[in-house]
């Protein structure tokens, strides 16, 4: 009986077929690829953050056909199949739970966390050893990462070795510092490369804060994406009920509805 899988693989196996199969896909790349395996895995993130059980069962769909059209590519070069791939992590995870599938004794999830980090970091040293370089904290934090979700990465690594803020006050007091240098290059009329700058620093620091507070910054900004979403179509929404177009309303009317749906939005 063949199971799903293996229909997907050949599914895309019949694409990829020089004798009959898709130009479009035939074309495709690793790299053409990437892109689109990037945005689908953001709609999955964006189906669960909406609990939709369908949307994410299509969206892990969408996903797991990048992995296999990946794996495809791989397999008509030689140098990978899904087969493969799927015993590659499946040791890895054995190899990385030695509390389930070894002798090792843990009793939280935290404890888990600490091996996991121990053992990501000898494997560190010896690849450095090995390339015969000097081993950094900040070793292999990949740089295809979101910004936001790479400095958290840098910034953990540095914390490690105790270079970081005691509490998350004293980082709203980085922000502040930044905030001003900021606020200086701009009464100067700096040129764009200092402003990006200091913006980047502004960036930095807000990271760190959601960091000390235990929240991941791609998260944070977009529920507010979603909630300025929500709120502008309300503007919208409002001045259409009045038989005009947001183009025809001025900000301030703009902005005393905006102001009456935040504060519609609190009190419910």
């Amino acid at each position: 009986m063949t199971t799903n899988i293996q229909r997907l693989i050949d599914v895309l196996t019949r694409l990829r077929d020089p004798n009959g199969g898709c130009p479009w896909d035939m074309k495709q790349t690793h790299a053409s690829l990437a892109s689109g395996t990037v945005e689908e895995t953001y709609e999955l993130v964006e189906a669960i953050e909406k609990n939709d059980t369908n949307a994410i069962k299509d969206e892990l769909g969408d996903v797991l056909l990048h992995v296999v059209f990946h794996a495809q590519l791989g397999r008509e070069t030689g140098a990978f199949d899904f087969e493969s791939v799927a015993g590659h992590v499946a040791d890895k995870m054995i190899e990385r739970h030695p509390h389930v599938f070894g002798e090792r004794d843990v009793k939280t999830a935290h404890d888990v966390l600490v091996n996991w980090e121990a053992d990501k970091e000898a494997k560190r040293q010896a690849q450095a050893l090995a390339e015969g370089h000097t081993l950094s904290v900040l070793d292999n934090v990949s740089t295809a990462l979101p910004s936001s979700t790479r400095a958290v990465k840098l910034q953990k690594r540095a914390a490690r070795v105790g270079f970081d803020w005691a509490e998350a006050r004293d980082v709203l007091s980085k922000i502040r510092e930044e905030i001003g240098e900021l606020e200086h290059e701009i009464a100067k009329g700096a040129n764009k490369d200092f402003l990006e700058d200091e913006l980047g620093d502004v960036f930095f620091a807000v990271t760190n804060l959601a960091r000390k507070l235990e929240i991941d910054p791609e998260t944070a900004l977009r529920r507010t994406n979603r909630k300025f979403e929500r709120r502008f179509r309300g503007i919208e929404a409002a001045l259409a009920a009045e038989g005009r177009k947001i183009s025809d309303a001025s900000l301030d009317e703009m902005e005393r509805i905006w102001n009456a749906i935040k504060a519609a939005e609190k009190t419910a």
